[in-house]
């Protein structure tokens, strides 16, 4: 029976965002703050649903924080003293989304050794299982000396990054399907072929010149030896269940068995949910059920069962937790009881499937899709 290994640790709830989102932080027009999106309660309920849902099939495993080495793979060394003198001195907004607390640069290297942990393991052992980081503050949208999108450290880039430099990896592959683009992801891996970064996202755009300048479009494929490594799939509001379901079939499935990586490390951002406030997608828990059971399927066609999962985004704390339920248990093979507790919402399935072809035609030129 496969089992699943999580690795959590709670210096990650004391991250702290200030109130506020994006251009609209607290102003005295307004009697309430929004809250940050990034709450504690996001993980803290995904703890809560594994402990009572999947105990039987569930291991806890401790955290060390990445260290600065580790770091330094991926992140310029002034900026990983930035941050953390940023964080020492209290604080605050580092970008105009981005903030937190003291405690965030202790958070934010749990987080990246959270990542690391899970993926060691998963490239280390041969047992039966998912290894999974319940991380915060996530990662996939930190660049290499640049805060963006409620992130500080690239935990999965970082993670990837550690298995091919101690050889335990020659060449992995990172499926992101968080709604927001995986831009640090790309950043990050945008010149080398040993990591294949495919990102399915909403077609958002940058949203910001000088933290963000990533497109997220079609037009963004890799630079250099990585030339076709990044393997963007833009979709448009309210794609749901069916529409991802086509994207993994016709696009991600051809790309990884061409690709041959030996490993496999899921960025699960579960805001494409139909419940989620920072997206517009229409998932369920029934369809992350089934990109759950499709990730672990594609691991064990393709790197021998090497797998791990990175927790992303994913903002409504009630749906989050469900929908990460719905991951975990399409990853175990667990013919799920727990039904969706949010109404369905309608998908748009032919501007999702048109979307996807667009894709197609733009990645054939890499890789054997057509």
């Amino acid at each position: 029976m496969t089992e699943l290994r999580v690795y959590y640790d709670e210096a990650m709830l004391e991250h702290t965002p200030p109130d506020g989102e994006f251009d609209m932080p607290w102003t005295d027009r307004l009697e309430a703050a929004e809250p940050h999106p990034d709450r504690r309660e996001r993980i803290e309920n995904i703890a809560a649903i594994i402990e009572n849902e999947l105990d039987d099939h569930t291991t806890w495993a401790g955290i060390e924080p990445a260290t600065d080495s580790q770091l330094a793979r991926v992140h310029d060394e002034t900026y990983i003293n930035t941050v953390r003198t940023w964080a020492d001195n209290g604080g605050g907004r580092l970008t105009r989304e981005t903030g937190g607390s003291k405690e965030t640069y202790q958070a934010a290297a749990f987080a990246a050794g959270g990542a690391i942990a899970a993926v060691k393991r998963a490239v280390d052992s041969d047992r039966p299982e998912v290894p999974y980081a319940l991380v915060r503050p996530s990662g996939h949208h930190a660049q290499p000396s640049q805060a963006d999108g409620f992130c500080f450290f690239n935990n999965v880039a970082v993670a990837a990054d550690h298995v091919l430099e101690t050889n335990l990896a020659d060449r992995v592959a990172i499926l992101d399907w968080d709604v927001h683009h995986a831009n640090g992801t790309q950043e990050v891996f945008y010149d080398r072929d040993d990591v294949l970064v495919i990102s399915l996202h909403n077609d958002h755009w940058s949203w910001d010149d000088e933290t963000h300048p990533q497109s997220c479009d079609l037009s963004e494929r890799g630079a250099g030896d990585g030339t076709g490594y990044t393997v963007n799939i833009p979709l448009p509001a309210g794609t749901g269940d069916t529409g991802y379901r086509y994207a993994i079939n016709e696009l991600v499935d051809p790309v990884l068995s061409a690709f041959d990586p030996d490993a496999l490390l899921v960025s699960a951002g579960q805001d494409p949910g139909t419940m989620d406030p920072l997206g517009r997608n229409t998932v369920t828990k029934a369809g992350f059920e089934t990109l759950g059971s499709a990730a672990r399927t594609l691991s064990n066609r393709y790197t021998d069962g090497t797998f791990a999962i990175v927790q992303e985004g994913g903002y409504h704390v009630t749906h989050l937790a469900y929908a990460t339920l719905g991951v975990l248990e399409g990853a175990l093979g667990i013919e799920s009881e727990i039904a969706d507790p949010f109404t369905w919402m309608p998908e748009n399935v032919d501007l999702a499937k048109q979307a996807v072809d667009r894709a197609l035609r733009t990645h054939s030129a890499y890789w054997p899709v057509e």
